[in-house]
């Protein structure tokens, strides 16, 4: 029977092409621009180099001090000694790395200058990271311990500083901020939307400029908590906070005296968006609502678009109802039939989709839009496109199936 349906589905699509063009048109259109946005999505919150451990990182990002009125607040990155004394310790987590946002620093090759962002870090660094090296290896304990002025540099910026991806830069001096560090290692980058691992160069922690030594709360660094599980994200929790519960309070700094102290753990998504919005529970809520809106609009409109086009597609084969129902088809099976032609459409509509995205997201990936992009449509993408492609056939069909379904006879007939 199933076979049937989509035979005539097919016999129907060669009878109009005008009415094909359109039907396709819409569908792919809408499922092309579906595709790409849940791709550049997982793009920017899914588990991808270097941040393959992503699915099981707690991001401690920021620390908030807030005045016993609620009234002033003191919120950024911590101290190198803060999130040693209070992240580095964890028990229940596997690791941790502590490292900077990025920061601005420039090189220059005769009298050409390089724009540089820069990342000072542990060594547990390239650890929780799973950077590919194409030479070399990353500094270590021994390396920050003595103070080594030691760098490990992006393959881009290796092409750019030295002239050459073939000649081995591993153990070369590269003068930043005129200062000279030696090479110790060259990886593939990763994008800029990655920025707990985006950088050009990476410096150990005791390198110059890092102000690692900073006692105080406040500081330039953040870190990373790599559990053993995803499902020890509340003992980890539970452990940073009872350390944080145990700070004095109220107590000042910098001349601000403040009785909150506020320090997450998250997951990536959840402080990102949280970042966004400033931890309002309540903002959250609307922004997923108005995310949910704009995604149901995107195949809504559409879908009420198509509906028009396939009533008139089907108005014309009322005579073909009529004289099925005559001979006894049941409602519910030509309901069906209709419904289930119109999944195989948009499944055809959803194929050329595919086809297109793979052609956008390869331009975005060579375009040079966003170093080092890597855009895909992997099994996550995959699958949340057979979803939308059956709920938007569901959508554009259901209704003018049963419209025509509920076709008298009689009317039918003289159609």
């Amino acid at each position: 029977m199933l076979t049937n349906y989509i035979k005539i589905a097919w016999k129907v699509l060669l009878r109009h092409p005008f009415y094909t063009f359109i039907t396709l048109f819409g569908i792919s259109l809408t499922l092309t621009v579906l595709m790409v946005l849940t791709s550049f999505l997982d793009h920017l919150f899914g588990t991808h180099y270097p941040e393959t451990r992503r699915d099981r990182s707690l991001y401690i990002q920021f620390l908030t001090q807030t005045d016993s009125s609620r009234t002033f607040q003191n919120k950024g990155p911590m101290s190198f000694k803060f999130l040693t004394d209070y992240a580095k310790s964890l028990k229940t987590a596997e690791r941790v790395t502590i490292l900077t946002f990025l920061n601005s620093s420039n090189a220059y090759v005769g009298s050409q200058k390089i724009k540089l962002s820069t990342k000072y870090t542990d060594a547990d660094f390239w650890r929780v990271m799973e950077f590919e090296f194409l030479e070399g290896k990353p500094y270590n304990e021994q390396n920050i311990a003595n103070s080594d002025h030691v760098a490990v540099i992006t393959d881009d910026l290796e092409r750019q500083y030295f002239g050459s991806e073939t000649e081995p830069v591993v153990g070369k001096d590269i003068e930043i901020e005129n200062i000279h560090y030696r090479v110790i290692g060259v990886v593939r980058g990763s994008p800029v939307t990655r920025i707990y691992s985006y950088a050009d160069v990476y410096f150990p922690y005791t390198a110059p400029k890092s102000n690692y030594q900073n006692g105080g709360m406040r500081g330039g660094y953040v870190a990373v908590v790599l559990a053993k599980d995803r499902s020890d994200f509340p003992q980890i929790q539970e452990e940073f906070q009872s350390k944080i519960d145990r700070i004095p309070l109220p107590t000042v700094e910098n001349g601000f005296k403040f009785s909150v102290l506020e320090v997450k753990s998250e997951p990536y998504l959840e402080g990102f968006v949280g970042t966004i919005l400033d931890g309002n529970k309540g903002l959250k809520t609307i922004f997923f609502g108005i995310i949910a809106f704009i995604m149901l609009m995107l195949m809504g409109l559409p879908a009420i678009n198509l509906v028009n086009v396939n009533v008139s597609r089907i108005m014309e084969r009322a005579s073909e109802i009529g004289i099925r129902k005559a001979f006894g088809a049941p409602v519910k099976t030509l309901l069906w039939q209709f419904i289930v032609e119109n999944i195989f459409i948009t499944f055809i509509g959803g194929a050329i989709a595919l086809l297109f995205t793979l052609i956008i997201i390869h331009f975005i990936n060579t375009s040079g839009w966003i170093a080092y992009a890597d855009l895909t449509i992997n099994l996550t993408v995959f699958a949340v496109s057979i979803l939308v492609c059956l709920v938007f056939g569901l959508l554009s069909g259901v209704v003018p199936a049963f419209r025509m379904s509920k076709l008298n006879i009689a009317e039918a007939l003289k159609s």
